[in-house]
């Protein structure tokens, strides 16, 4: 997705620039994780994906069936990559830039079709987020599960 109006590959869309070696290998956080950028936030991705969509008169096409199909799809092709190479580290120490960049291209088709899913679907996907997490909490409490990978309908008081 190499385009040039407001530009991908030298990362500047809409006034949100970036270059792109950082957005393959992601910020540090101050503990060590792995940190993604501040922005694009979720709903500028899905505001430049809907006018992305109306330029092309697409909208007529994105019905949430339409968009589940291709978000399993896209899914499929992130599979892809990981099929037949065994457990990945992480970080993919093993794999060369032009396959984390084929990986990130992906991934990122899966999240633009997953925001636009939401979106069609009226889900406030980061509030649903935080919901989720909350009754995961209940649900697998650290006390009980604590290194521990069995589902939580297996653990008893």
């Amino acid at each position: 997705m190499a385009t040039h109006g407001n530009t991908v590959n030298g990362l500047k869309v809409n006034g949100l620039k970036e270059d792109v070696s950082s957005s393959l290998n992601g910020g540090g956080g101050g503990d060590g994780r792995f940190t993604f950028s501040q922005e694009p936030t979720f709903e500028e991705v899905r505001r430049l994906q809907a006018e992305f969509t109306d330029e092309r008169d697409w909208a007529q096409f994105h019905q949430p069936r339409n968009l589940l199909l291709a978000l399993v799809g896209e899914v499929g092709e992130v599979a892809e990559l990981f099929q037949w190479r065994g457990e990945a580290a992480e970080g993919l120490p093993d794999w060369s830039d032009a396959e984390r960049e084929r990986l990130g291209q992906e991934l990122s088709d899966v999240l633009i079709y997953l925001l636009e899913l939401a979106s069609k679907c009226r889900v406030d996907l980061p509030r649903a987020v935080l919901r989720k997490m909350a009754l995961n909490r209940l649900k697998y409490p650290a006390s009980k599960v604590q290194g521990s990978a069995k589902k939580y309908t297996e653990y008893h008081d």
